[in-house]
């Protein structure tokens, strides 16, 4: 991604309901390219409900979802996905039964490019994510750590502006912990966003430039991690003090 360009995706004045019940109530947030903002909130606190909105699978009652002033409130999911707003999945989701390359070469079918064009993005992304030697193996008989490396292969080759992880540290291991936030990391020095929502305080705090805490629907405080932790209404309705 040319470093140059700065991305964002605004949300404005979010409402949403289901049927009777308010799930977000006037939802301010932002998000640049090459930084790592935080949605907080325990379960029912309607982050997810958020995060869904900026993905595209659910449409809110009121208010807008801007990329880069362009309202895409209404676009579907596939075609954020052509502005280069991207979505990790919780499990894996590469093709068992292909091999390593072929995983790669199938999210670049839809692309207009020459047959050396393809193969140098193919053979630089297989470097960058260390899976070069493995490319003619199948999908399925990789470790879970090199399936994780194929499907950032997969994203990462079409250059993302944006990549969105839903409670990506829900039941995992200290270990695939800090392998996540590595990988959360790694996208921001490339200058890529990040929009990642948790419940867990610990697995966030070390990764994020930025933190909204969604309490009963709403914003309940925003800013540095350091700020929102130290905030009195965050400490006394999140944090148990």
């Amino acid at each position: 991604m040319d470093g140059t360009m700065e991305s964002k995706i605004i949300c404005e004045n979010i409402f949403k309901k289901f049927g009777r019940k308010v799930v977000l109530k006037n939802v301010n947030i932002e998000a640049k390219s090459g930084e790592v903002v935080g949605l907080l909130g325990p379960n029912g606190s309607g982050k997810t409900t958020l995060f869904n909105i900026i993905l595209g699978v659910v449409i809110p009652s009121k208010g807008k979802v801007l990329f880069n002033d362009r309202d895409i409130t209404n676009m579907p999911i596939h075609k954020r996905a052509r502005f280069g707003i991207t979505y990790l999945q919780q499990e894996t989701s590469v093709f068992r039964e292909l091999k390593v390359e072929d995983n790669v070469k199938l999210v670049l079918e839809f692309q207009k490019l020459k047959k050396r064009e393809r193969e140098i993005l193919i053979n630089d992304v297989l470097d960058e994510f260390g899976i070069q030697d493995l490319r003619k193996q199948y999908a399925f008989s990789l470790s879970g750590g090199e399936k994780r490396r194929l499907e950032l292969a997969r994203m990462m080759i079409l250059r993302p502006q944006f990549v969105l992880l839903d409670e990506p540290f829900i039941g995992i291991d200290p270990k695939t912990v800090k392998e996540i936030q590595k990988i959360v990391i790694g996208l921001k020095e490339k200058g890529i966003g990040v929009i990642i929502t948790d419940h867990s305080v610990e697995a966030l705090k070390p990764i994020v430039d930025r933190l909204y805490v969604i309490h009963k629907g709403e914003v309940l405080a925003s800013g540095l991690p350091g700020e929102v932790f130290e905030n009195e209404q965050v400490k006394k309705v999140y944090l148990g003090d």
